[in-house]
């Protein structure tokens, strides 16, 4: 009996997804950080260089965590489908 291949289409289209998703993960939460000490009461008004360096790790630890989630629910879908 000839083994079924899996397409290789599906697995590319999801990776672009999980890759798409964690740029704009990764950008929102520069903004978000950005926006914290822009506007938050009593810090100062300004974005020194601690700030920009403090929004990038939000926003590289915003993108770990949605590929991570992303890359977690795929599993699961994967083990349910497989049982």
């Amino acid at each position: 009996m000839i083994e079924q291949q899996k397409d290789p289409e599906p697995d590319q289209a999801w990776r672009e997804r999980r890759r798409r998703s964690g740029i704009v993960a990764f950008l929102v939460g520069l903004v978000a950080a950005l926006a914290f000490f822009a506007f938050f009461p009593g810090l100062p008004h300004v974005i020194d260089w601690g700030a920009i360096l403090a929004s990038l790790a939000v926003g590289g630890l915003a993108r770990w965590t949605c590929q991570a989630w992303i890359t977690r629910t795929a599993k699961e879908k994967d083990i349910a489908e497989h049982t």
